[in-house]
């Protein structure tokens, strides 16, 4: 299969660990002197709409792709994203 630059960009990054949705490919990294592609990289997401920067990118070796399909990517990949907590009552306990 034959995939450009621009066809992979738009391609969702999933991880085959525990199912969760990585990002959108963003960036390459590219090996110069054996024209190879090393990684994927995504971008961080913004903190505070850009103000306070970004998180971290993350990068993902291209050894660690499992498959490349029509509109996502499977890789090996294990993302530690906090688990978000509930506040109990919501709205009705200030009623």
């Amino acid at each position: 299969m034959n995939c450009r630059l621009v066809e992979l960009r738009n391609k969702e990054v999933i991880s085959c660990d525990n199912g969760c949705r990585i990002g959108c490919v963003d960036d390459l990294e590219v090996d110069t002197s054996n024209a190879r592609v090393r990684a994927i990289v995504i971008y961080g997401r913004l903190k505070c709409f850009g103000l306070l920067g970004r998180k971290e990118d993350c990068v993902i070796p291209w050894e660690n792709i499992e498959l490349i399909g029509e509109d996502t990517i499977l890789v090996k990949f294990k993302v530690d994203r906090p688990k978000k907590h509930r506040k109990k009552g919501g709205f009705l306990k200030y009623i």
